[in-house]
Order: C-alpha cells, then structure tokens, then sequence
C-alpha cells in the first residue's frame, strides 16, 4: 500500500496498521482486556446488603444518577469498583488547584523535568487513596442502614472493599496509559457511560412503540437536538486561534538561523469538561447533603439545616417551581469555572517570558508586559465563547428534555456528550498518531 508522508492516515490504511502492526495490534489488545476487567469489577456486589431497599431508596437520586455517569451503574448496582476512577480524579483536580497555589508543587511541575512529574504523580496516588478511603467510609455509613448485619465491622469490610477497588482501578488506568492506547482515567469514564447507552436506547425505543405519533416526533426531535449538539462539540474542541508569531534571526556558531514564522495555538474550550462537572457538582451538592442528612433530621438535631437544604435543591433543581433560576445559575457558574479552569492552564505572564527567551514576539506586538496583557485579552475573549457554549450544550438538551417529555436520555447529558466526543477525539489521534510512527519506520525500513 502507497502512503504520502505529509497526509494524515486514512481510514483504510488506519484499519490495516491496526490488523496487521504488532506493536498497535498489542497496544489495542491490552486497552480492550483492562477495560472488560474494569467493568466485570462493577458487577461484584459488595456483601451483606439488602439491595431491594437500596435499589428503591435510590431511585430517583439525582446524586446518585449524577455519579453513575462516571461509575457505569456501578454507584447504583454497589459493587466492589462503585467507586471506580472518582478518587484519582479527584486528587488529580485537587493536585492541579495546589500546583497554581503552592510555589514547591509549581518548581516540580516546571523545573523538574521527568523526575518532577513522576513525583506529582506519586503525590496524586497518595492523594488518591486518602480520598478513596475517605469516600468509602461514607459510603459505608451512608448504606449502613441497609445491611444484613450493621455494626463496626460492615463498615470496616464495606470501607476496606470499596477503597482497594478504586486503587485496583487506577493500577488499570496506568496500565493503559502506559502499555495501551489512549489516556487510561479517561477511557474508563468512557466506556462507563458508553455502558449505559444501550439501557437508555432500549427504554426510548420503548417509549416510542408504547407511544403515538406524537411520541416518536418528540423522539426524532430530540435525537437531532443530541446530533446537532454532538457536531457542534467537535467543531468547538477543535477550534483554536491560531495567533503568529516570528522566531528572530539568529547564528548560534557558524550556522545561521533564518527567521521563521510560527503561530501560537489557543483553544475555544481550555477547559474541556471540567467547567460543567464543577457546576453540576455545585448545584448538586445541597440535594446531596440534605440525602445524608436526612436520617439525622429525624433527631432534631440536623432538622433546621436539612429543611433549608431541601428547599435550595428545590429551587436550584430543571423540574422545580423555578427552572429560570437553575439555568441563570449554571450558566454563571459555568462562566466562572470556565474562566478559573482557563487560568489554571495558561499563564500569558509565564508565555511572554518564554517568548521572549526564545527570541519570538508577536507581530505589532511588543515582547514582555504587552504581550501577556495581549494574550491575556485574547484568551478572556475565547474563554467567554466556550463558556457561552458549554452552557448551551448544558441547557439546550435539558430544556428540550422537559419541552417535549422524553426524559429517558436524563443520563446522557451535557457532561456525558462532552466526554464521549472529547476521548473519542483525543484517542483516534493518538491512534494516527501511532500509524504515522509505523508509516516512517516503514519508509527507514526500506
């Protein structure tokens, strides 16, 4: 097969590289097998629980539906990985809010080199495991009321169960960003909401036979609204803005570098999903606390707090007596975490200085001071345009949703959307990126 090294890999030759190149062949292979042992995990129900009461209790949950998106149904179904890759997640966005903060975490970050990211990653580990222990003993005491057997001891196995399987299932996202393909956390949480694709088709197409004409128009209505959403998420991750840049002329010995013109590459969406998860985890956050505080309201003790708490989660919630309010809150949060997360991954301070030592500047553009405050400006005005998208990709299926009263898509959301068009786009270029490799081995070869 004739392949030209300047054009990015078809699918035919993408599909042959993957049947017949041992090294990718062996890469997809192990991905898939770590993947199918993470979800055989979710199955493995954690011992002495009465699960039809739990199953009832938990219902109509929106905390527990909000975190069985990240958990395939494992939060919901209890099993030994319910916990799944929360706890690295967690600790990964906790280490990154530390890194911007702490000046020591920050030097290993960008002066360490290899040797410094292997220690932030082991810090994350740690991290990590204090958070899935913290996480299991709540989860321990929250079901405890619905064991066979409650005391010390269910906590202390239920807590013990719960924690080795989230670090069991960060070992697998290693072993897969490590020897398979793509990023290891963020292909589990991938193939987690993939898994509850099939429940949620089943249940529309259901609805769609049960119902009339009017029903299966609803139907198509909202599958081209999720359409429509999904290309739009692909045209906004890709986009970027692309701002040129000139490399100075330069002799280094007796050779001389001529000047080159490059650009600067900024994206529409720096924060990803981020933005959304934190919003949503905020809105859900008083629904959540009135859950676990519900039985201790039962004392009087908790009673005043878990009555305010209620009516905030009434309030804040799309199906409440004020759905305007909800939406005008979860769009300026997602502004706000849109333009905090920006601020996170882009410093234009730190960009202008390594401009500038690299002996680049912006056209018109003095190097230093006005270039950051350039760039600065420049991101403020591209921040503001994801986040204005990623709030309608968090409303407009949720408005959709209650306009025409087909709720079985409720839990694939805007979060879901985003993550699924995102991990699929990062691991089909890492992919390519893996063909090309083979292509100029090929080439060396001959």
């Amino acid at each position: 097969m004739v392949v030209s090294r300047d054009k990015t890999p078809t699918a035919q030759e993408t599909f042959m590289q993957m049947a017949q190149a041992a090294g990718l062949r062996g890469r997809l292979l192990v991905t898939i097998g770590l993947l199918i042992l993470a979800r055989f995990g979710v199955f493995l129900p954690v011992p002495g629980i009465d699960r039809e009461r739990f199953s009832a209790d938990i219902q109509n949950s929106p905390v527990i539906g909000f975190l069985d998106i990240f958990s395939g149904g494992g939060l919901s179904a209890l099993g030994i990985f319910a916990l799944g890759i929360l706890p690295y997640i967690n600790a990964s966005i906790i280490l990154q809010l530390l890194t911007a903060a702490i000046p020591a975490l920050e030097n290993l970050q960008k002066n360490e080199g290899e040797a410094g990211r292997r220690k932030i990653s082991q810090i994350t580990r740690y991290v990590a495991l204090g958070w899935g222990v913290a996480q299991s003993i709540g989860i321990a005491l929250w079901v405890q009321r619905y064991a066979t057997t409650p005391g010390s001891l269910f906590i202390a196995e239920t807590a013990l169960a719960l924690t080795a399987g989230s670090i069991f299932v960060m070992w697998l996202s290693e072993l897969i960003t490590e020897r398979g393909i793509g990023n290891g956390a963020s292909l589990l949480i991938f193939v987690n909401i993939v898994a509850i694709l099939p429940r949620t088709l089943g249940q529309t197409i259901e609805l769609a036979q049960t119902g009339g004409r009017e029903t299966v128009g609803k139907v198509v209505i909202l599958l081209l609204v999720f359409l429509i959403m999904i290309v739009g998420i692909v045209f906004v991750q890709e986009g970027t803005r692309r701002i040129p840049i000139i490399t100075a002329r330069r002799q280094v010995g007796r050779r001389l570098y001529r000047e080159r013109t490059n650009y600067l590459p900024l994206r529409l969406n720096q924060g990803g999903v981020m933005p959304i998860i934190f919003a949503s985890a905020v809105l859900i956050l008083p629904a959540s606390l009135a859950q676990f505080t519900g039985n201790s309201a039962q004392n009087g003790f908790f009673a005043p707090v878990n009555q305010t708490l209620v009516q905030i989660s009434t309030y804040l919630s799309p199906n409440g007596p004020t759905p305007w309010l909800y939406v005008l809150v979860y769009l300026v949060l997602i502004v706000f975490f849109s333009y905090f997360y920006a601020s996170l991954i882009i410093n234009p301070v730190d960009m202008a200085q390594n401009l500038k030592k690299m002996g680049a500047s912006i056209p018109g553009i003095r190097p230093g001071r006005t270039t950051s405050e350039y760039v600065e400006r420049v991101l403020n005005r591209l921040t503001f345009l994801g986040a204005i998208f990623l709030g309608l990709v968090a409303v407009v299926p949720t408005a959709v949703e209650s306009a025409t009263g087909v709720t079985t898509f409720r839990g694939l959301g805007a979060t879901s959307l985003l993550i699924l068009v995102g991990v699929a786009i990062d691991t089909a270029k890492q992919i390519q990126t893996y063909v090309i490799s083979q292509r100029y081995e090929g080439m060396v070869k001959q």
